[in-house]
């Protein structure tokens, strides 16, 4: 492949941006890792910030906040630093109606369950029904904002998925072409060869081998990130039988339905001492479904945030919170019932609760570890619970109502509770079942959806940390005492519980 021309000369605030990120690079400081790659004209490849290849000549660098950006100028992936491993970023702003399309669309994109979907303009015109724009408008705002179309964003995800398909797991070449949404494997070395001008079996190392049943796949994030305090909150509500904690690792069952069929097993995700990345293994069950497993497991542990946008409007009021991050989930549903059974009553007590409902409708499931044997109920399971049943776990009725409506609701496809659903519809959904108020519909776009902005105006753990709780509406004067968090209200109530601690 030739390599890249140069670009015309920028103007002087985009200059002045890349002088800053060419610093980065020098600095290769992990901060910045995802928020922009660089494309090296004399080679030909792009880069993360982070990559440990000789510094290049400034002159040589091109900028892109998007992987997409870079193959679309020319630039092939760098094989050290596999951009694909980097944390997402997305260049978006709440300014304006069409960077909220955008990063709508961009969100429906990054779903894995979406890349499966038709090609060319049967796929674009669907993702612009759905978010109630015309195609012509949508591959609009794609140009103007990012400089590429829909397709082009959509394969250049595809790609670097199955490059780590490819590289760090056993998957056979056909499994990685489907897993990576292409309709054949004929399709897929084509796009493949095209793109990056190798045979995908060329991207095959040594080393790909189980260990201990799982295989073994490296997930980027960007610095800081306060570990011991993500993994404390999911120690104080873990599941016996579904999930454990142990020292910097999480384990946890999970079952994946889609498509392509049911998947079930376990994954370990275990935090890297020496570098900011997170060594995620997965069963066999999982392979075939492991795009979605990353996703989940980048969302669960809130991968993709950039530190530097939420704590340059949150660190002024929490100064020692910079590295917190937002507990995400694996599934939206199980996190929607988990916060059911934890309406107004401790942690301690939501869980009994909930390892109740696991070890009576959770079907068992073969791990490596002793105890840890058990999914979650799945929605149609709980949406069959009587109320007996649930009562003699110590559920009272009002709870026993909501989860069995949450259920039947998810199961009759009319409530999507995964992180690419609309906020706004899912907010107003929820909050016409029974049982579920504006609390637990708020905790769960926080956490489910992981819309950013979410903000539990009633939560009484909120009100005394901002210290208006003995108000006449402690709720109002919590959204009044808010805003200056914007649009980061979610992370900020993450830092005020942290603060009670």
């Amino acid at each position: 492949m030739s390599t890249a021309p140069h670009s015309p000369a920028p103007p002087a605030a985009a200059a002045d941006e890349d002088e800053a990120r060419y610093l980065a690079l020098k600095a290769r400081d992990a901060r910045f890792d995802g928020r922009f790659f660089t494309g090296v004209t004399s080679t030909g490849i792009y880069c993360r910030p982070v990559c440990a290849v000789r510094t290049p000549r400034r002159e040589n660098c091109r900028f892109f906040a998007l992987a997409a950006q870079a193959e679309s100028a020319g630039f092939r992936p760098c094989l050290r630093c596999r951009p694909e491993l980097a944390p997402q970023s997305a260049p978006w702003t709440l300014q304006d109606a069409g960077a909220i399309l955008l990063r709508q669309a961009l969100r429906l994109l990054d779903a894995p369950e979406a890349w499966a979907e038709p090609e060319g303009g049967a796929l674009v015109a669907r993702l612009a029904a759905r978010l109630g724009i015309s195609d012509r408008h949508l591959r609009r705002i794609f140009e103007a904002a990012l400089g590429i179309s829909p397709l082009q964003y959509l394969q250049t995800r595809r790609l670097l998925t199955a490059k780590q398909l490819l590289t760090d797991t056993p998957l056979p070449v056909t499994q990685v072409a489907l897993a990576s949404g292409f309709a054949s494997l004929r399709r897929f070395n084509a796009a493949f060869g095209a793109h990056y001008g190798l045979n995908p079996t060329q991207l095959r190392r040594e080393g790909t081998a189980q260990q201990n049943g799982g295989h073994p796949v490296h997930l980027g994030y960007r610095p800081p990130l306060d570990v011991a305090a993500l993994l404390d909150f999911f120690a104080a509500r873990r599941i016996h039988g579904l999930e454990e904690v142990e020292g910097s690792t999480l384990r946890r069952t999970l079952r994946l339905a889609g498509g392509a069929g049911v998947h079930t097993g376990w994954l370990e995700a275990r935090f890297d001492d020496t570098r900011p990345q997170l060594l995620l293994r997965v069963s066999d069950g999982l392979l075939p479904a492991l795009p979605q497993v990353i996703a989940r497991v980048r969302a669960l542990l809130d991968l993709d945030a950039d530190p530097a946008a939420i704590n340059a409007v949150l660190h002024p009021f929490f100064p020692s919170g910079d590295g917190l991050r937002v507990p995400g989930t694996l599934d939206g549903f199980e996190l929607a019932v988990r916060a059911v059974l934890g309406q107004q009553i401790t942690v301690a007590a939501a869980r009994t609760l909930a390892e109740r409902l696991v070890r009576q409708f959770g079907a068992p499931v073969d791990t490596p570890w002793p105890g840890l044997d058990r999914l979650f109920p799945t929605p149609a399971v709980l949406a069959a619970a009587d109320g007996d049943a649930l009562g003699q776990l110590g559920i009272v009725r009002q709870r026993q109502a909501a989860i069995v409506a949450l259920a039947r609701a998810v199961d009759g496809g009319q409530l999507d509770l995964s992180a690419s659903a609309d906020v706004e519809a899912t907010l107003a959904a929820l909050r016409q079942l029974p049982g579920i108020g504006d609390w637990t519909a708020q905790y769960i776009a926080l956490r489910a959806l992981r819309w950013p902005d979410a903000f539990p105006a009633g939560d009484v753990a909120l009100h005394k940390a901002l210290g208006v709780r003995d108000q006449a509406q402690p709720a109002r004067a919590a959204v009044d005492a808010a805003q200056a968090w914007r649009p980061w209200r979610g992370y900020g109530v993450i830092r005020a519980w942290s603060s009670l601690v």
